[in-house]
């Protein structure tokens, strides 16, 4: 009789822990669908439903190679935007339950509108479908896209006149430039791998390839110590001028509410990165520390009174001083602006 009712007890038991088990598990399951429509900010906590935290001996997260028991929404461990990540959950029962989910983390700040004026308009050749766009002196330099019409060039503000130019081979689709001291530096879409010039001639001088976790090349900047590409995704990525296989480090660019992805062609200025988001007619602020959206410039005016197609959209930021100069792929007009 003893060891009937022992094993009724056990039996009992064990169908007890098993519901605990499975209740467990569909609250986290609930929890993290709401991650994922939830945002958080650097220093949060996250809280745990009841039904997860009366029953569990142990919980960590782990972010691919990394794991940590601590629950706090940490600049180590996450980033700006969504987080992929694990919940691994060892049960008073002594079961060990794994649920993925999502976290997405925002800017405690919102995003500012910036003002601006227009000061003036330039020409520009609507033959030319813009990838990358800076400045220098009087001069502009220009990637521009397009298989089969892929090239480098350069010409001085208000004429549409070439001062050098350097074609690609027709299967190259060039992609944003910038410039570093004596030299040009072009990316290529899908051909992972990039060009330097000679800034005077255009003159090729070498090539090389893009360091691994960037798939594709989009926008390009330089910093002063930094190349900073983008690759039509959240992220940028700082790479070593002497040696652009090498990638630095990435930072992924959100604001209050949102992770901008797709951020094409780019410009630094005074401690800040510019930032097209393409099809969108609008150009970001970026603190480079952090990825931060700190301001944003609404060029919807613009965008109406050149875009006529799905291809001829806002792409190219460059600086004349303080002023700011925008312009689009086959865009006839190139526009300074400057901020009120």
């Amino acid at each position: 009789m003893k060891k009937n009712m022992i094993a009724i007890i056990a039996s009992a038991l064990l169908m007890v822990s098993c519901h605990n088990d499975e209740k467990m598990v569909s609250a986290l399951n609930d929890y993290s669908h709401s991650l994922e429509s939830n945002g958080y900010h650097f220093g949060d906590k996250l809280e745990l439903p009841k039904e997860v935290t009366d029953n569990v001996e142990n919980v960590s997260i782990s972010f691919g190679d990394k794991e940590t028991s601590n629950l706090v929404v940490d600049p180590k461990f996450f980033i700006l935007g969504d987080n992929d990540i694990t919940f691994h959950i060892k049960t008073k029962s002594g079961k060990e339950l794994n649920q993925d989910a999502t976290i997405n983390v925002f800017t405690k700040n919102q995003e500012k509108n910036i003002p601006y004026q227009i000061i003036a308009e330039y020409p520009h050749d609507p033959e030319n479908f813009v990838q990358g766009f800076q400045m220098e002196g009087n001069i502009i330099y220009e990637s521009d896209g397009q298989n089969g019409s892929s090239q480098i060039l350069k010409y001085t503000l208000g004429t549409t006149t070439p001062l050098a130019s350097t074609p690609q081979p027709d299967e190259e689709f060039s992609e944003g430039s910038t410039i570093v001291g004596s030299k040009v530096y072009q990316l290529t879409w899908k051909s992972r791998k990039g060009y330097i010039y000679d800034k005077n001639s255009l003159k090729l001088l070498s090539e090389f390839a893009y360091p691994k976790g960037m798939a594709e090349g989009w926008g390009l900047t330089y910093d002063g110590k930094n190349l900073i590409a983008s690759d039509g995704s959240k992220m940028l990525h700082f790479l070593d001028p002497n040696n652009p296989s090498r990638l630095i480090k990435s930072i992924a660019v959100a604001g209050s509410n949102q992770t901008y992805k797709k951020l094409n062609e780019l410009e630094y200025h005074n401690g800040f990165i510019y930032a097209n988001v393409w099809e969108k007619p609008f150009v970001l602020k970026i603190n480079p520390d952090n990825g931060e959206v700190v301001g944003i410039f609404d060029f919807t005016y613009f965008a109406k009174k050149n875009t006529k197609g799905e291809n001829d959209v806002l792409n190219g930021i460059a600086f004349k001083g303080d002023n700011m100069l925008i312009t689009g792929k086959n865009w006839k007009k190139i526009y300074e602006i400057a901020f009120k």
